[in-house]
């Protein structure tokens, strides 16, 4: 065993030169760091395994001085055999990190789609279930609910809310014209068109929506961040590039993402105003025959006399 070991020691320190020449040439090759450097060389073929080869050496010389052969060779094969090992850990740990950082994510995208449900049922706000659409639902309910589907398969539930905003309008709007004018009448048939067609407009902002998100669902831009501010000046040029790229891509989505939601806001605005001025429309005849104050005068008037006429009546007693 001692002799093993210092055969495994003289081994290890003829190959520590070798890899720390082709260290300096190509830190990739000897370096299992991300990214790897020549700080990282030096460190370990200078410092770290000289040491352990120093600590192995002075462990086996109470065997005496017989080095084997297969301990040599052990020696010779060790740095090849730990890089490899060494990169195999550090992608597997890498690929943990971004599972969990996928996990953290989806478990945030979930919490921030929950609280804004929960605020909308408080609101009073109409919640469309993307899987199940409501049982009378028609063209524009159903295309709301596809929509959304799509936003919230791309981890935006920040913009599919608008589809429940749209949707909520739409039924506004609708149920207002369906108890101010007769469904027969021509006026029903032109409002109701044109609400439908101010609808279809958000259907078609919320579809390049779903399309923009999902482009850019892949990206993560914090891992890119920190890439960037991590390597600093040790990143090659084209890797900064290609990183730089991601975050303008990411940028210039996020930018047309609020273009498109903004129009559908002046559309949400515009189904307001509509049901407004529907609502103030007065198309039926009222339903009481006088006025609401000549009603209070009278009520008013009959509440003095009866007073006085239990005070007659307890006089006459």
């Amino acid at each position: 065993m001692f002799g093993f070991l210092q055969g495994f020691a003289y081994g290890l320190l003829v190959s520590c030169p070798a890899w720390f020449m082709l260290g300096m040439f190509r830190p990739d090759l000897a370096a299992a760091g991300d990214p790897p450097s020549r700080l990282e060389v030096v460190a370990r073929y200078w410092f770290v395994i000289p040491f352990l080869v120093f600590l192995t050496w002075i462990t086996s010389l109470w065997g005496g001085f017989s080095p084997t052969l297969g301990g040599w060779l052990a020696g010779l094969a060790a740095i090849p055999l730990e890089l490899a090992v060494e990169r195999r850990w550090r992608r597997w740990r890498a690929r943990s990190a971004a599972l969990a950082r996928e996990a953290a994510r989806d478990a945030g995208a979930a919490r921030r789609r929950a609280a804004l449900e929960q605020e909308e049922r408080e609101a009073g706000l109409l919640v469309l279930d993307p899987v199940c659409p409501p049982a009378d639902a028609d063209e524009i309910v159903r295309a709301l609910c596809e929509a959304k589907r799509e936003l919230l398969g791309a981890r935006r539930p920040d913009l599919a809310t608008q589809a429940d905003r749209v949707f909520t309008r739409y039924r506004a709007v609708l149920d207002v014209l369906s108890r101010r004018f007769d469904p027969r009448e021509l006026t029903h048939e032109r409002a109701r068109g044109m609400v439908v067609e101010v609808c279809r407009g958000t259907l078609d902002n919320l579809a390049a929506m779903g399309a923009l998100a999902q482009g850019v669902a892949g990206i993560d831009t914090e891992f890119v961040r920190r890439r960037l501010e991590r390597a600093g000046p040790r990143l090659v040029v084209a890797e900064r590039q290609a990183l730089e790229r991601r975050l303008e891509l990411v940028a210039s989505t996020e930018a047309r993402l609020v273009e498109l939601s903004g129009r559908n806001e002046a559309a949400l605005t515009a189904l307001d105003d509509t049901a407004v001025a529907l609502a103030a429309i007065e198309t039926g005849r009222p339903q009481a025959s006088v006025t609401a104050e000549q009603a209070l005068g009278d009520l008013r008037g009959f509440a003095e006399r009866a007073g006085r006429y239990a005070r007659n009546g307890g006089n006459r007693t």
